[in-house]
């Protein structure tokens, strides 16, 4: 049985555009395959923490030489790298927020790029290790931030994203962006458009 993994990053829940797109994304993915097991991540309404020093020093301790505080301090993670690996699809939520993603969604990453689990290092350095997957990005802006526009410079938002998920082995990206919604529903319309025809 197939797993996709939803990730739901957006603090706003009533209003979320991302939330609506992300929502009408899975109700879509379900109807074309409607064995998949849905595994749900929401990051807006319950944040992981920010990693520590513990944290830190449990990543590169091995299983077996972790004190208590380690143990405790790694478990949310181990659990977080279980879920996107056991995935073969995600959909993550992504609202931009000062032109990037949410502290949720980056501390989610903190979590999940784990060397030895996500990502190894090998003769030609660093290699991903989370291969075989696809992942849709779906993302809602106040402003137009795309390809051609003014302020395609200041979106940082897919650019760190590619980036990130490409180092732990994720280079099957696809962007599906509701730009410019502070000014109207059109935006909102087109991405919702583009989520039918990918999935059609």
């Amino acid at each position: 049985m197939s797993k996709l993994l939803v990730i739901n990053s957006s603090p706003v829940t009533d209003n979320s555009k991302t939330r609506q797109l992300v929502s009408r994304f899975v109700e879509r993915f379900s109807a074309t395959q409607p064995q998949v097991e849905l595994l749900n991540r929401d990051l807006g309404r319950n944040p992981p923490p920010h990693i520590d020093e513990v944290t830190i020093g449990a990543y590169y301790t091995p299983d077996e030489q972790r004190n208590p505080a380690q143990q405790q301090a790694v478990a949310l993670s181990d659990q977080l790298v279980d879920e996107l690996m056991a995935a073969e699809t995600l959909v993550i939520g992504s609202p931009m927020h000062n032109f990037s993603i949410t502290s949720a969604l980056k501390t989610w990453i903190d979590h999940v790029a784990r060397v030895g689990r996500t990502f190894q290092y090998g003769a030609n350095g660093p290699e991903g290790l989370a291969t075989g997957k696809k992942v849709y990005v779906i993302s809602a802006r106040g402003g137009n931030y795309g390809v051609g526009s003014p302020a395609a410079a200041m979106n940082h938002q897919d650019t760190y994203l590619k980036t990130v998920l490409g180092f732990i082995g994720i280079t099957d990206v696809v962007f599906i962006n509701a730009e410019g919604v502070a000014s109207g529903e059109q935006g909102f319309e087109q991405a919702a458009s583009q989520i039918d025809t990918v999935l059609a």
